[in-house]
């Protein structure tokens, strides 16, 4: 956020709110006066990091905030965000969205160099690199950087006078641009917008960097070969059904595969029922496609956090049962089209088409807006190891019977492209496809705890030397 005001912190806050999908393990803001840059972060969710006398003690007109979930390094404090670093070149506050597929062989560089490291995670990886380059100005020092990371990255980076904004050259990880009357701000969604009165402007494109200052917003090229590969899995489920990601409205976009999934797999049913929240707008399609009465039948709590992003399989499947209640007088002897977003390790599908059979529906068909998730996400998005995803080792049928629905279907690849409107090619399938828009090394090498067994190599390498 650049702000003409002095609170720019205050409005960040407001803003995360908004995001607070996006991540629930840790929280942080940093703002600038122009002078100096202060932080403040914590475990937790944006309302239990922050209150009235931490964001008192922000003051500045430009700020960057940032809510996590793993995906490179453990849910613990060094790994929160934003990182800071002071460089020979001025202060700088990192937020990263995102992972590199290159981090290992950077992060040996840079210790090889004699640089130090006090996280556990890709997104200190980048602050070092800007921290450490030779380059004569914070600008050429992004510039530089940029153009060694490999992956899906969004960055914002603030410095004392400037916010500068970084998409990846495949644009696999979302960034929008809003403005209001004086003020810029940059979020990984445009839902973000709303609480601060900002409007949507455009999405930073490809392989761009933007850089904010007093004389407002430049764009600069970072001379890489770019391409759009927007993450898909951003339209199905992970960004706020609120939100435009490539001028297209995502409620709609996801009442589209709805429709198409009542087309491709059609249901003899009684009711169709969402699985709240990001269920909902497919539901809908469907229902207004098939002629099948939309009805919600399963009641969220709203205190209880995504199971999708829980680090913990053990909390994950104990999040099912706390967050989801039925309404026994809508599904009993129904028939139960029940429509979710996706299928990853099944786990949780399992237990909600049990919940289902228990208030007493007399069929449970399943219907799924993402195609057969068979391949992992090394682009940002913990869904999980190959190993453990339910569609790669498994056929549809297999699924069915182990998830106990009466009948399966799964929105078809192409259909899910139509749905979301941008055509062919113009978005990331690997999770799906397998085919990977930047090329992905050893397994080892990009899985989540990559560093903290190199932590704990080290630390075992130094007490065999004592014990020697």
């Amino acid at each position: 956020m650049y702000s003409r005001a002095s609170d720019a912190a205050r409005l960040t806050f407001f803003g995360l709110f908004n995001l607070q999908h996006r991540g629930q393990e840790s929280a942080g803001i940093a703002a600038s006066d122009g002078k100096a840059i202060r932080m403040v972060k914590g475990m937790g969710l944006v309302t239990q990091v922050f209150h009235e006398d931490t964001l008192a003690g922000l003051k500045g007109h430009i700020a960057v905030g940032h809510t996590r979930y793993s995906t490179t390094g453990s849910s613990v404090l060094q790994n929160a965000q934003p990182i800071f670093c002071a460089s020979r070149v001025g202060s700088i506050a990192v937020v990263h969205n995102g992972n590199l597929i290159n981090a290992h062989a950077l992060r040996l560089e840079l210790q090889a160099q004699g640089v130090e490291f006090d996280s556990t995670s890709d997104s200190e990886v980048i602050a070092k690199l800007i921290m450490h380059s030779q380059e004569e100005s914070i600008g050429r020092a992004v510039l530089r950087t940029v153009e060694r990371l490999e992956g899906a990255f969004a960055l914002v980076i603030l410095t004392p006078t400037q916010l500068i904004g970084v998409r990846d050259p495949n644009g696999i990880r979302p960034l929008s641009i809003g403005k209001t009357e004086g003020d810029w701000v940059l979020a990984s969604e445009s839902c973000a917008f709303g609480p601060v009165r900002a409007k949507l402007v455009r999405d930073v494109r490809p392989g761009e960097i933007v850089v904010i200052s007093e004389n407002g917003l430049r764009s600069v090229r970072s001379g890489l070969q770019s391409q759009d590969r927007l993450c898909v899995f951003e339209a199905i489920y992970f960004a706020r059904p609120d939100s435009v990601m490539g001028g297209h409205l995502l409620h709609r976009a996801r009442q589209r595969m709805g429709a198409r999934l009542a087309e491709e797999h059609p249901a003899d049913a009684d009711l169709v029922v969402p699985v709240p929240d990001t269920g909902v707008p497919a539901a809908i399609g469907f229902s207004r496609h098939s002629g099948i009465p939309f009805q919600e039948a399963l009641i969220k709590s709203r205190y209880i956090h995504r199971t999708f992003i829980e680090p913990e399989q053990r909390m994950r499947a104990m999040g099912v049962r706390l967050k989801l209640n039925p309404l026994v007088e809508y599904i009993e002897g129904k028939r139960i089209v029940l429509v979710d977003d996706s299928i990853v390790r099944g786990t949780t599908t399992g237990q909600i088409v049990r919940l289902v059979r228990e208030a007493g529906a007399a069929e449970v068909h399943l219907r799924i807006t993402a195609p057969p998730i068979r391949h992992p996400c090394y682009y940002g998005i913990d869904m999980a190891t190959h190993k453990e995803l339910i569609a790669a080792n498994h056929t549809v049928e297999e699924i069915r019977d182990k998830l106990g629905a009466d009948t399966l279907g799964y929105l078809s690849v192409e259909g899910l492209i139509e749905a979301v409107g941008d055509g062919p090619n113009m978005h990331c399938t690997a999770c799906f496809t397998g085919e990977y828009p930047v090329p992905i090394p050893r397994e080892k090498l990009v899985a989540k705890d990559v560093f903290e067994k190199v932590r704990e190599d080290r630390r075992a390498l130094v007490e065999a030397s004592r014990e020697g």
